[in-house]
């Protein structure tokens, strides 16, 4: 084995885990835990696991999974990533996904059989995701729901099950499974970068499938009418004001998709700064809401 395979570049190590998509299942996870209604006081280092397992752990895991398995369409869409420019060689790549495994595994013991069931769970679609047979990525409908739940639902039903040490209640579970639909069409702007490279590779993704302006349209709605079930829920649940605050939100995003759609592609990245942080503040709002209304 070479000097280079055996010196791994740190850097080009994070850069596989790539923290910035970090941010969302951590942030789910939060939602969870003030969702639950209760208190940190004693649970700050379950707090703590929980939010290093649903970001560097299981999301880098995720992360490192799909770079691997993705590393001949990478070479066409992103041929700096670590593993087709070289600075990750060999089969370290697949190693670093393996070993973030096992470690994902081991701290999700801290969390109780709740956490840890969800851990698992989370991981199998990390690498279903992914890696063959399976490979959902393959299908951009089924594909973008696997990571909607990741990156969404399962983080946050797993802080509300985690602090309550219980089943989330129902209402916890149609707002997580709504945030998570929503999700699916923050994938799909997601794919707009790769649209030449999927094509050249089979993968099915929804830009590829629908073309860029279609599957454009159909992220907007899937993103938005989550979001009005959500408030006509908050409405009937007596959160009438975190309910007009996710509307305003909402309507902040219907104009900002105006200009998406006018040019998905040149302003996916924008809109993913700009109207999907307005989606992930409506989360919030929601979670607050669910804290008095439940049992």
């Amino acid at each position: 084995m070479s000097d280079r395979a055996l010196r791994l570049d740190p850097a080009a190590c994070l850069e596989l885990l790539k923290p910035i998509t970090w941010f969302a299942p951590m942030w789910a996870f939060s939602c969870g835990v003030v969702s639950s209604g209760a208190g940190g006081a004693g649970r700050w280092h379950v707090i703590a696991a929980g939010l290093l397992l649903t970001g560097p752990l299981v999301c880098g895991t995720s992360q490192a999974v799909n770079d691997w398995f993705d590393r001949h369409v990478d070479a066409i869409n992103e041929p700096g990533r670590p593993i087709p420019s070289g600075r990750i060689p060999g089969r370290w790549g697949l190693c670093i996904a393996i070993l973030w495994t096992l470690v994902s595994l081991a701290v999700a013991t801290v969390l109780g059989p709740w956490g840890f069931a969800a851990t698992v769970l989370g991981l199998v679609l990390a690498w279903a995701y992914s890696a063959p047979p399976l490979r959902l990525k393959a299908n951009g409908w089924w594909g973008n729901a696997a990571c909607g739940a990741c990156y969404e639902g399962l983080p946050w039903i797993t802080g509300a099950a985690v602090l309550g040490a219980a089943a989330p209640d129902g209402r916890v579970l149609a707002i997580a499974a709504l945030y998570s639909i929503g999700a699916h069409g923050i994938m799909t702007l997601n794919d707009f970068k790769s649209v030449e490279g999927d094509a050249r590779m089979g993968i099915g993704s929804l830009p590829v499938k629908l073309g860029v302006e279609r599957a454009a349209q159909l992220a907007c709605v899937v993103m938005a009418a989550p979001q009005v079930v959500v408030v006509a829920l908050l409405v009937s649940w007596g959160s009438a004001w975190q309910a007009g605050a996710i509307g305003l939100l909402l309507a902040a995003q219907l104009w900002l998709m105006q200009r998406l759609l006018a040019d998905p592609r040149g302003r996916a990245p924008w809109y993913n700064g700009t109207g999907t942080t307005l989606y992930v503040l409506g989360m919030l709002f929601a979670a607050f809401a669910l804290r008095p209304v439940l049992p």
